[in-house]
């Protein structure tokens, strides 16, 4: 990754408004990465590109003790700053926070009982490294957990069959399915499932959500009543557990190989 790329401006990284269909993703992906986890009271994680480190706060209230892992100055300041005004009261016990890279984790073999990266790993210039290490700083008995946007999702399928139908140049404009200039690797279920295979076990992969992205689909949940479309989204993200390669996002867990 370039260091350019650590202190961009990071305004749309985070947003502040969201559509249901996007919220309902967001916090599925939490929920899931969470469950896969499979943490209790007392048990440590390290979490690989925290960002401004909310999910160490859930954590933090399950009595968990994360480590935030973030390589941007801009960022961990900017947390500093939210933890300072915000008098977070788990701030340096339960949740601490270490500049570094991903890929070269400053911390010893067997460190944590988890180690988790959500939804950024593909912006890491080496994400097969990055799980490497996640894998090297977990114990034996731990969790390892990736959750990754899929851009072979069955929404990403339908938006290119659509715009061959109608005639369009896939490379002519910004698509939903191409990948964002800040991402540096195009991740499916079979690339994802790879890289981690070789650095741990694969215990579960968990598909979440269906359509994101579609306007159609997008619309229709903004339209319906809140319990109607709730229901479908529930029903959407069903299908996606059964079927990760559709899914949205996929969340992979197991425990490290070893050395």
């Amino acid at each position: 990754m370039r260091i350019v790329d650590l202190d961009r401006d990071h305004s749309a990284v985070f947003p502040t408004g969201m559509d249901p269909d996007s919220e309902f993703l967001y916090e599925r992906m939490r929920q899931a990465t969470f469950d896969a986890l499979a943490l209790a009271p007392g048990q440590t994680a390290v979490d690989s590109a925290a960002g401004l480190g909310n999910d160490a706060r859930t954590l933090a209230e399950r009595g968990i003790t994360t480590t935030n892992v973030e390589p941007s100055v801009r960022i961990t300041g900017l947390t500093a700053l939210i933890a300072e005004k915000q008098q977070w009261k788990d701030w340096g016990r339960r949740v601490k926070s270490t500049r570094a890279w991903s890929e070269a984790l400053p911390f010893r073999a067997a460190s944590f009982d988890a180690a988790f990266c959500k939804g950024s790993i593909d912006h890491f210039g080496d994400p097969e490294r990055s799980i490497a290490e996640m894998a090297r700083v977990t114990r034996p008995t731990g969790r390892v957990v990736v959750s990754v946007a899929n851009f072979n999702s069955l929404g990403c399928r339908i938006l290119r069959l659509k715009d061959r139908v109608r005639g369009e140049r896939l490379g002519s404009d910004r698509k939903h399915y191409h990948v964002p200039p800040d991402h540096f690797t195009r991740f499916d279920l079979a690339l994802i499932s790879s890289q981690f295979a070789r650095h741990a076990h694969v215990d579960e992969v968990i598909g979440v959500s269906l359509f994101w992205g579609l306007r159609g689909w997008a619309r229709l949940i903004l339209r319906l009543p809140a319990s109607v479309s709730g229901a479908l989204l529930r029903l959407a993200d069903a299908v996606a557990r059964l079927r990760p390669g559709w899914a949205d996002i996929i969340v992979i867990a197991g425990r490290p190989r070893g050395s």
